[in-house]
């Protein structure tokens, strides 16, 4: 549609993902023209929203309140399902918790207090739910037990995401052009009231009543890795979009916005380690991650253990491990898992085609097939198959089932390696997005300078506005986030 680009709208929108959708759907229906601009080619678009696995955290009163948003609200494993209410309290004690208290308690309010709410009104835009089974639950008997406070989800993941926005977005009149790379931000006066854009390599611009920014972090940009969150980063694999690389960011740092939030931190997740450097996988997306560590153990090149695999569910822990494995010789790793455990791994992770895994009746085996030292890894096995607790394994509480290998604890659901064949899973880094961005006016999401005051104009929501999350991340935080900000850049660019 770039070729029917006008020269002016109420609103335009910078980016194509979940924030910038949500952000045009409270633009539009507050009676504003809205044109949202993304870079890419259509069959590439939906930013980092597309690589997701679409779960959203979001405070609710139980089941029987996340019920009405059901697209199967008749699933019969619903009447044996395990899910305690999750009051915003709770979601804002958990977002201190996890960054050790270096989150903005403004925004973090807002989004916590919004979310529901939120979540209803995109459920009437025609975004479709269902409960996270596959990925967010144990049976415990006869029922099926929600671990971490992350239940609810997008029907097809952040594939039906997009797809869902973009239909409704067209349905509702709002104009989305692919192909269109925003380069500057230009001003009159003090206001920003137009978009530089290049369209088939020819420089325009666009008019805008008001701006919203949401086209991502720089965590597609190799030297801003490395500028930014230290050496070694330049060799992490992307794992959602290429397309975020930081040039719309850097062009509101220039005009003026704040920076905001934690830019030497990001989330980052144990990553399929033959996936593709640079991202962009676009059918296996979230299926190249890897999340089951929590009941197996992890070990680097020289077979040792090197990070509490059971510190807390894995909503809690597996945006921070990446790091962890980045910092390892060669920046690798490999999860380790035996016959008992196998059949506990997220089979929408680890029963795809086109994983790296390795299978063997011998822990030597295993260990020469996945480069490992053979010897360390039967000694950290065995020292650990020692020392486990002797407390009964629950994978859907916290169990206190307790070992360790040399200083390094596992906290919850130790279980023996011994149980053959066993199973290797080579991980390396997989970079998500970045925590650093801009500050924006949590009420308003309007992007504010250096002192403080609002940039006329200009608005942002998603990735890059920084302030939430830092060192690490609550499961599901950075959709909910996303449509919450989105939505209220959107009706203030809308109304002003």
């Amino acid at each position: 549609m770039a070729a029917d680009l006008a020269d002016r709208y109420d609103v335009v929108v910078v980016g194509g993902g979940n924030a910038a959708l949500c952000a045009a759907h409270a633009a539009r229906e507050s009676g504003a023209s809205v044109a949202v601009l993304e870079k890419t080619a259509r069959d590439e678009a939906g930013g980092n929203t597309y690589f997701t696995a679409g779960a959203f955290r979001l405070a609710h009163g139980g089941l029987d309140d996340l019920r009405p948003l059901l697209d199967d609200s008749d699933d019969p494993r619903l009447d044996v399902s395990d899910i305690p209410a999750y009051p915003a309290d709770a979601f804002v004690a958990d977002m201190e918790r996890v960054t050790a208290g270096a989150n903005d308690d403004a925004m973090t309010r807002v989004m916590a207090d919004d979310s529901r709410e939120v979540v209803g009104w995109m459920a009437g835009k025609g975004i479709r739910w269902e409960l996270l089974y596959p990925r967010q639950t144990y049976r415990d008997g006869e029922r099926w037990v929600f671990f971490g406070n992350l239940a609810l989800g997008i029907v097809d993941g952040g594939k039906g995401l997009v797809a869902q926005h973009t239909e409704a977005a067209l349905a509702a009149g709002i104009e989305i052009h692919y192909g269109v790379a925003v380069t500057d931000l230009l001003r009159d006066g003090d206001a920003v009231t137009e978009v530089e854009v290049v369209v088939d390599g020819v420089v325009r611009t666009v008019r805008a009543g008001a701006v919203v920014l949401a086209a991502g972090g720089f965590e597609s940009d190799p030297e801003m890795r490395r500028k930014h969150l230290g050496d070694g980063w330049e060799r992490a694999i992307v794992r959602g979009t290429p397309s975020n690389t930081g040039e719309v960011l850097r062009a509101a740092l220039a005009h003026g916005a704040a920076a905001h939030g934690d830019w030497s931190s990001c989330h980052s997740v144990q990553w399929d380690a033959e996936a593709p450097p640079n991202g962009g996988e676009r059918e296996l997306t979230n299926s190249l991650t890897r999340q089951s560590y929590p009941v197996g153990i992890v070990v680097n090149g020289a077979g040792e253990r090197f990070l509490d695999e059971g510190a807390d569910f894995r909503n809690y822990t597996y945006a921070k491990y990446g790091r962890e494995v980045l910092a390892q010789p060669g920046g690798r790793a490999v999860q380790i898992f035996d016959a008992t455990t196998r059949p506990l791994l997220r089979t929408l992770e680890y029963d795809v085609e086109g994983v790296t895994e390795a299978v063997a009746d011998s822990l030597p085996e295993l260990a020469e097939q996945v480069g490992v030292d053979p010897e360390g890894l039967v000694r950290t096995v065995e020292e650990f198959n020692a020392s486990i607790a002797e407390v009964g394994f629950n994978p859907a509480v916290k169990d206190g089932r307790s070992a360790r290998s040399g200083s390094v604890v596992k906290s919850h659901w130790a279980s023996p390696i011994a149980a053959p064949p066993f199973y290797g899973y080579p991980v390396a880094c997989g970079i998500t997005f970045t925590f650093g961005g801009i500050r924006i006016d949590p009420h308003s999401a309007a992007v504010l300078d250096e002192a403080g005051a609002r940039i006329p104009g200009l608005f942002a929501a998603g990735e890059i506005a920084g302030g939430l999350f830092s060192g690490n991340y609550p499961g599901g935080s950075g959709l909910i986030a996303g449509s919450v900000f989105g939505r209220r850049a959107g009706r203030s660019a809308a109304t002003g």
